[in-house]
């Protein structure tokens, strides 16, 4: 495994960031930590990449250790942060120029890098753009250069897609899935985009500084099983009771919506068309997503 993380645990003060996290990695994957804004996705970030030490547990990747071999660690991960790092008032090539000084290259090693990443990442002809004039997604791809330019065998990624639109985050992830097929670059990357997370190889759910499940999305997904339905209805707390009583069912209110799990849910529509004539308002049903994975698994909704 080429991360290894083992019972590490963070707290701020008196509260509790990260809470006992345990996983691993293997070289090539693309492995997503999902979980809302605030659940401990940042502070695992900063751990891995070295810009903090844990208070317990351990992790290491490329088998240095995070907390006693820093140094070892940075010369195996490259790091795209969710904000810009780049200098905006210098070019493209002298952005890259800077950061490969930082890591000892120079002279035509470091050029060849440089020409070979802006052309992997589709640069070439912006290599004498200010840094300042570029749109969100090319200044992402930039990040992204600037993080591989040592060849590290890991890339961390922290909310990879924000401020990106849908073509340019479809236009990234064909890169990265490039990246890990062709140089077995192993990623593991922070979000709380579904879309995103359904395009990992494996997820880690954190909520509160603690994971809750763990696997491929189709293996969280499956967790669920059947249909989801969702009612509108004039009195949730009523029909939340009607429902239990006559199908044997558990709904979760969620937003003012009552949420139900069924085996078959065009036959338990049918049912409850059946049993409470104008008493529904609107109703939607779908297959499990992985929102109704991190529903299922802490009773509150996945908000970015």
């Amino acid at each position: 495994m080429i991360v290894v993380v083992e019972h590490l645990s963070h707290s701020y003060g008196p509260r509790n960031a990260l809470k006992e996290i345990s996983f691993e990695v293997s070289k090539g994957e693309i492995f997503g930590i999902l979980g809302p804004n605030g659940g401990g996705k940042s502070t695992l970030f900063r751990i891995l990449s070295t810009l903090m030490p844990p208070r317990a547990g351990k992790a290491s990747i490329a088998g240095f250790s995070v907390l006693e071999q820093p140094r070892e660690v940075r010369r195996h991960i490259g790091v795209v942060f969710q904000t810009q790092s780049l200098d905006r008032w210098l070019t493209v090539h002298e952005n890259l120029d800077s950061q490969g000084r930082l890591f000892g290259l120079s002279g035509s090693v470091l050029q060849t890098r440089i020409r070979d990443a802006m052309e992997r990442l589709g640069l070439a002809d912006r290599q004498n753009d200010i840094v300042g004039t570029l749109s969100g997604g090319l200044k992402r791809r930039v990040e992204i250069a600037k993080a591989l330019l040592h060849e590290p065998d890991v890339l961390l990624m922290d909310e990879p897609s924000t401020g990106l639109d849908p073509a340019v985050r479809r236009e990234l992830w064909r890169y990265l899935d490039d990246l890990r097929r062709t140089r077995q670059v192993t990623i593991l990357l922070t979000t709380h985009i579904l879309e995103e997370a359904d395009l990992c190889d494996r997820l880690l759910l954190l909520h509160e500084g603690r994971v809750v499940a763990e696997g491929t999305p189709q293996q969280l997904k499956s967790r669920v099983g059947g249909d989801i339905v969702i009612l509108d209805v004039p009195d949730p707390e009523e029909m939340h009771q009607r429902l239990k009583e006559t199908f044997a069912v558990l709904p979760q209110s969620v937003n003012g919506r009552l949420r139900i799990e069924v085996p078959d849910g065009a036959f338990f529509l049918n049912q409850v068309l059946s049993s409470f004539p104008n008493k529904v308002e609107s109703i939607e049903m779908h297959r499990p997503t992985l929102e109704d994975v991190f529903l299922n698994e802490t009773g509150v909704k996945l908000e970015g």
